[in-house]
C-alpha cells in the first residue's frame, strides 16, 4: 500500500512557514504550504498545487521520501471513522483509475481524519 499504510499515530498540525522552510529543495518557486500535518515523523502537505507526503524513513531519518501527488490526478478519497472495536479511522487516496487506494493513511483520532479529509476535497473539488 502507501507509504505511510501500518503508521498509526495522531496527526497534529504544523507551522506551514516552518514546513516551507525544511521543505524548501521540494517546492517550487512560489509554492506555498497552505496546511500541514505530522504523523509521527512523517508529514502530510497540502500546497496550492498539491498533496506531498514524506515519510521519514530509518533509524536515524537521514533517508526520506516525498511523493507528490498533483490534486487533479486524485479520482477520489475516503474516510473510515473509528469505531467501538476497530479504534483506528483512515483515509484512503486514488490516482486517476487505479483499482487499489495509491495511499492509506490511518489515524488514532477521527477529528484529525476529518480534518485532513475536509482540506483535501476542498483542494481536489476546487
Amino acid at each position: 500500500m502507501g507509504i505511510f499504510s501500518g503508521l498509526i499515530g495522531n496527526a497534529s498540525q504544523k507551522d506551514n512557514d516552518k514546513v516551507e522552510r525544511q521543505l524548501e529543495d521540494i517546492l517550487i518557486p512560489g509554492e506555498q504550504v497552505t496546511l500541514a500535518y505530522s504523523l509521527v515523523r512523517d508529514l502530510v502537505v497540502f500546497t496550492e498545487k498539491r498533496l506531498i507526503l514524506v515519510d521519514i524513513q530509518g533509524v536515524t531519518g537521514k533517508k526520506t521520501s516525498y511523493k507528490s501527488i498533483p490534486y487533479g490526478s486524485i479520482s477520489r478519497f475516503t474516510v473510515e471513522t473509528a469505531g467501538h472495536f476497530d479504534l483506528d479511522a483512515e483515509l484512503k487516496i486514488w490516482i486517476s483509475s487505479a483499482l487499489e487506494p495509491a495511499e492509506v493513511l490511518q489515524f488514532k483520532s477521527d477529528r484529525n481524519v476529518v480534518d485532513i479529509q475536509r482540506a483535501l476535497a476542498a483542494a481536489v473539488l476546487k
